[in-house]
């Protein structure tokens, strides 16, 4: 998929990435994400990792989800490309906060995209959670619910999102610097 990247880029400055992904919920998330922003460097970018944000945590829980979202938004604004970590979270699907910050990057004219290392489709995905039957042409789940069958690694909104869907975040983020250098 084409994207028109935006312009706002200052020439000579480093391009600036937004690295979404459930890193952010594993054990070490703070380990993950220098993990990013190591590869981001090796590629002459900077990583912009939503644990970056100082939050005052004494807010209460929806204060500090507001603002969590809220410095997650400014980061987004401020980078050059949405690199999207698109790997099955808590199902056979991305997380949908990744997905949200995909769509946002999307909407203010970023460059956006993803990688996973999950080879399968998103109907052999569907398959390992639940039974997935063909009748009258068409993919059904165990409750009745019509299954997309594009051949597509997710969603077709988020699949047909990205430019791209690569195997490693290495890749992902060279995609992208090889991209934005280009435009």
């Amino acid at each position: 998929m084409s994207q028109n990247v935006d312009a706002k880029h200052r020439p000579g400055s480093p391009f600036r990435f937004y690295l979404a992904g459930p890193s952010v919920f594993a054990p070490d998330p703070t380990a993950e994400g220098l993990k990013l922003k190591d590869i981001c460097s090796a590629h002459g970018a900077i990583g912009l990792y939503p644990l970056d944000n100082e939050i005052d945590e004494t807010t209460g829980q929806s204060g500090l989800s507001g603002a969590i979202r809220a410095a997650n938004m400014e980061l987004i604004r401020q980078c050059d490309a949405v690199i999207a970590d698109m790997v099955p979270f808590r199902g056979p699907s991305m997380d949908p906060g990744t997905a949200y910050e995909m769509g946002v990057g999307a909407a203010l004219g970023k460059l956006v995209v993803g990688y996973t290392s999950d080879p399968r489709s998103y109907v052999e995905r569907v398959g390992a959670y639940t039974r997935v039957t063909r009748s009258a042409g068409k993919l059904w789940d165990s409750d009745g619910m019509q299954v997309e069958d594009f051949g597509l690694a997710d969603n077709l909104m988020m699949a047909k999102g990205v430019e791209g869907i690569f195997a490693t975040a290495a890749e992902a983020i060279a995609h992208a610097v090889a991209r934005l250098l280009a435009a």
